[in-house]
C-alpha cells in the first residue's frame, strides 16, 4: 500500500499545481516583471524571465493545466475506443481483420505529419483539432494490444457459453470480456498517456494549438528557444515538467495495475 501511494504521489502534487496554479503563481502570467531573457533571480522572479519578461517561474506553474486536461481527455477516448473495437474484433474475426488492417495503414502516418494534416484543415483549428489528430493516431497502436489481450479471453469456455446463449455483441464485449481486462487496459491508459502528451506537446510547439501569449509548456520551449543560452530555465523548466508529467502518470498507473496485469502486458 505504501508502495502504491509513493508512486501516485507524484502525479497527484503535478495535478494539484497545475489546479492551483492561479493562487500560487507569484506573478500573472502575461506581465512583465524583468528584462526579457533575465537571468534567474532577476527582481523577484526565481527562474528568470522569457522572451518578453515575463516571470518563467509564474508561466510554469500555469503552464501544464491545459496539456494535462488535453492529455487525459485524449487518453480516455483513446483507451475507450480501443477496448470496444478491439474486443470486438477478438469476438468477431471478421471484423477484427477489417479493424487491424485500417490500424495497419493508420500506423504508417507519421505523427507530425498526421497533426499537421488535422489541425490545418479543421475549421479554426484549436483544442478540438489537437484532440482528434491525438486520438486517430493513437487509437490505432492501443487496438492492437487489446486485441492481443482479449483474444484468449473470447476463447475461453463462458464466453463461448454466452455465444451459444445468444448474447449480443455489446453485451459480450461490456459484460464478459472487458472486465477481466481492467488491469490491461490500466496499465493501456498509462502507456497511452504518455503518448497522448507527447502529441499534444508536439502540437504545442508546431504552434498549431495553443497560441500566444498562452503559458503551455510547450509553446514555452518553442518560444524561448532562441534565447537558450541567456536564461537556459526558460526552456529547460518546462521540458523537465513535460517528462516528469509522463513519467508520473505513467508511474502511477503501473502501480495501480495488479501485479499478474503488469506481467502479462510485459508479455504481449
Amino acid at each position: 500500500m505504501r508502495r502504491t501511494v509513493v508512486r501516485t504521489l507524484p502525479a497527484l502534487l503535478l495535478v494539484a499545481v497545475a489546479a492551483g496554479a492561479p493562487w500560487i503563481a507569484p506573478h500573472a502570467v502575461d506581465a512583465p516583471v524583468t528584462a526579457p531573457y533575465a537571468p534567474p533571480g532577476t527582481d523577484g522572479a526565481p527562474l528568470g524571465g522569457d522572451q518578453l519578461g515575463r516571470d518563467v517561474l509564474s508561466r510554469l506553474l500555469s503552464g501544464g493545466g491545459e496539456l494535462i486536461a488535453t492529455s487525459v481527455v485524449v487518453t480516455v477516448l483513446v483507451t475507450g475506443l480501443a477496448a470496444v473495437l478491439g474486443t470486438a474484433g477478438a469476438l468477431r474475426p471478421a471484423l477484427g481483420r477489417i479493424v487491424e488492417r485500417t490500424a495497419d495503414v493508420l500506423m504508417l502516418l507519421p505523427a507530425v505529419l498526421g497533426i499537421l494534416l488535422i489541425t490545418l484543415s479543421w475549421p479554426d483549428g484549436g483544442r478540438a483539432a489537437v484532440i482528434t489528430a491525438a486520438v486517430a493516431l493513437g487509437v490505432p497502436y492501443a487496438v492492437r494490444l487489446v486485441a492481443a489481450a482479449a483474444a484468449p479471453v473470447a476463447a475461453t469456455g463462458y464466453v463461448e457459453a454466452a455465444v451459444a446463449g445468444g448474447e449480443r455483441l455489446w453485451h459480450l464485449v461490456v459484460r464478459e470480456v472487458l472486465p477481466n481486462l481492467r488491469s490491461t487496459l490500466l496499465v493501456l491508459f498509462g502507456l497511452r498517456f504518455v503518448a497522448a502528451v507527447y502529441l499534444v506537446a508536439t502540437a504545442g510547439f508546431l504552434q498549431v494549438g495553443p497560441q500566444p501569449p498562452t503559458a503551455d509548456w510547450a509553446l514555452m520551449i518553442r518560444e524561448n528557444a532562441p534565447g537558450i543560452l541567456l536564461n537556459p530555465w526558460a526552456v529547460v523548466a518546462p521540458s523537465i515538467a513535460i517528462g516528469l508529467l509522463a513519467m508520473s502518470v505513467n508511474l502511477a498507473a503501473a502501480a495501480l495495475a495488479p501485479q499478474t496485469g503488469r506481467k502479462a502486458v510485459a508479455v504481449q
